[in-house]
């Protein structure tokens, strides 16, 4: 089978509580806050009339809903979870850092949970699917930690480079191709 150079395109969900207070949410089914609902539905206008050949959403209801209310009707992707935060799950870097000084998601360990080599696996599977199966375009809805790796791993790059892309709540980022090179090509539009 050939590969396609598909553009992906990534929203990350809209806000929620654990959002807005930086808690590590990982695999916590926790729902939009209403503005979180209102943004997402925002996206519906950008989406509208776009051709996708593969629509996808992480299981979890606020990637989920996000995708429902920006006018998408996705195939859950169970490889597009959030990290597994393990031990850490809803709880802030800055409470882990009180225990573990200096802790960073990208260069530590997680106990209970998943490595980052995993997440961008797991990364690495979904990259692989939409450039097989999307001849022209795809949309992903899913979480910031787990976006951030997938578009470091588009570009060839190690997963740590994840680190320096911050990704904000119901944002559309467009992964694309420069002649035959995988490029970001719109980052939190």
């Amino acid at each position: 089978m050939t590969s396609n150079e598909p553009e992906l395109w990534l929203i990350r969900h809209g806000l929620t509580e654990w959002a807005r207070d930086r808690r590590h949410t990982g695999r916590s089914d926790i729902p939009l806050r209403p503005e979180g609902e209102a943004a997402a539905a925002e996206l519906a206008p950008r989406l509208a009339g776009v051709h996708f050949d593969l629509q996808l959403a992480s299981p979890l209801q606020r990637a989920w809903h996000t995708a429902e209310l920006a006018g998408l009707d996705p195939k859950a992707e169970p490889d597009a979870l959030e990290w597994d935060y393990g031990q850490y799950e809803g709880i802030t870097t800055a409470q882990i850092q009180e225990q573990v000084p200096g802790w960073s998601i990208w260069t530590a360990s997680v106990p209970g949970g998943e490595t980052l080599a995993q997440v961008a696996a797991r990364a690495d599977t979904v990259i692989e699917r939409v450039r097989q199966a999307a001849p022209t375009r795809a949309v992903l809805v899913a979480h910031a930690h787990y976006l951030r790796i997938l578009a470091a791993r588009w570009i060839g790059q190690d997963p740590a480079l994840a680190a320096h892309l911050s990704l904000r709540t119901s944002t559309l980022s467009v992964l694309a191709w420069d002649r035959g090179r995988p490029v970001i090509d719109r980052w939190n539009s």
